[in-house]
């Protein structure tokens, strides 16, 4: 009888392991402290909302703060292929964090699903796809209705890191298209508390326009700053700072404020035509049933985006390998790379092989600031 207890404890241990092994394992890093925690917080708010089962697989979401560090999120990386064998990383929602990241991703073979539009050199990215909007396509709709606005001169006023340098980059040739021209610039660390001397020369030279290239809470200061500096001009903020924390901080400072945003932001406003205003009120609903009326923001509309990736890929992805192999994460790659047109609440994705953004520049919406509330321009 002990002899027959023994194997019986046996098998169930066996069928415990082999389930463990069919586990999709899923490692998330995420800003839940520091500067970038009010892009972070929504993330993890909506993560709570994932679906435990995926195409008949458990999914496991092993969530870690990268602290709004770099070298943070390279460690959280580093434990998630060595330690965890996740089939998928996911992360981060900072930029210069999620750069630090992808090499660690690329040389396990995992895929990363970066909650912020990282910039890597051509050929860097064969694991990394970019759940935000390029800066291009957002600096597109930026641009246009600067156009729309008769603006002829600005001044940037933008992040030094990874997430400045590349609206910088990539907002210039629209720019100059444009006609408009940058007659100043200036830089400040995402861990500054003041920007008066750079508000100081941004004022000087009196431009049209003023571009705030920062995110989240932190997107609030450098805007006060060029108001209480007595800028009369317009300002303009990008998708990182499309959440209530922009209003929350900045009070009577940022009303006016133009910001650029994909639509899960403004769900209800959007025509019924959008493609995207059934997906992105779902959204709306089941998140705002969850934290709270009002509460909507930009990244938690990523992370459900990443819900419905993977409600598409799994399934695609289990008829070529299984989880934890090797074989099931390129086939999540692979998958990724063929999942074809598909419907996000911030858009209309298309990954391909040769373009792992995938949102095309009828993506970006243009809000402003009415009354502490996000406004479809």
């Amino acid at each position: 009888m002990k002899a027959i207890k023994t194997l019986v404890a046996v098998a169930i241990t066996a069928l415990s392991s082999t389930a463990a092994l069919a586990d999709i394992n899923i490692g998330v890093s995420l800003a839940l402290t520091g500067p970038g925690s009010g892009l972070g917080i929504p993330m993890q708010n909506q993560f709570k909302l994932f679906p435990q089962t995926i195409a008949g697989e458990k999914v496991n979401l092993i969530i870690l703060d990268d602290a709004t560090d770099p070298g943070k999120g390279a460690a959280n990386a580093r434990r998630f292929v060595t330690e965890d064998k996740v089939d998928m990383i996911i992360g981060s929602c900072i930029t210069a964090v999620a750069a630090a990241m992808s090499d660690i991703a690329s040389e396990a073979g995992t895929v990363q699903l970066a909650g912020s539009p990282v910039g890597l050199p051509p050929g860097k990215d064969k694991w990394v796809f970019r759940l935000p909007q390029s800066n291009t396509v957002m600096g597109h709709a930026v641009v246009e209705h600067m156009k729309k606005q008769g603006i002829k001169t600005i001044g940037f006023l933008g992040y030094t890191d990874a997430y400045g340098e590349q609206w910088l980059k990539e907002s210039a040739p629209l720019l100059e298209k444009a006609g408009i021209k940058v007659v100043a610039t200036e830089r400040f660390a995402r861990t500054d508390t003041s920007v008066t001397p750079q508000a100081l020369k941004i004022t000087a030279a009196n431009p049209d326009a003023v571009l705030i290239v920062a995110s989240g809470s932190g997107a609030a200061m450098p805007h006060m700053a060029m108001v209480e500096r007595g800028y009369k001009g317009k300002i303009y903020q990008t998708h990182a700072a499309a959440t209530q924390d922009l209003m929350r901080v900045g009070g009577k400072a940022v009303e006016g404020a133009f910001v650029v945003s994909g639509p899960a932001v403004i769900a209800e406003q959007l025509p019924d035509s959008h493609p995207s205003k059934a997906v992105a009120i779902d959204f709306v609903q089941k998140y705002e049933k969850s934290v709270g009326a009002g509460l909507r923001n930009q990244f938690a509309g990523h992370a459900y985006d990443a819900q419905i990736t993977l409600e598409k890929i799994v399934p695609m992805a289990l008829k070529k390998g299984k989880p934890g192999t090797p074989e099931f994460r390129a086939a999540l790659r692979d998958s990724m790379e063929n999942m074809g047109r598909t419907i996000f609440s911030h858009g209309v994705m298309n990954w391909t092989a040769t373009d792992h953004w995938g949102f095309t520049n009828e993506t970006g919406v243009m809000l402003k600031v009415v009354d502490g509330k996000f406004k479809v321009e």
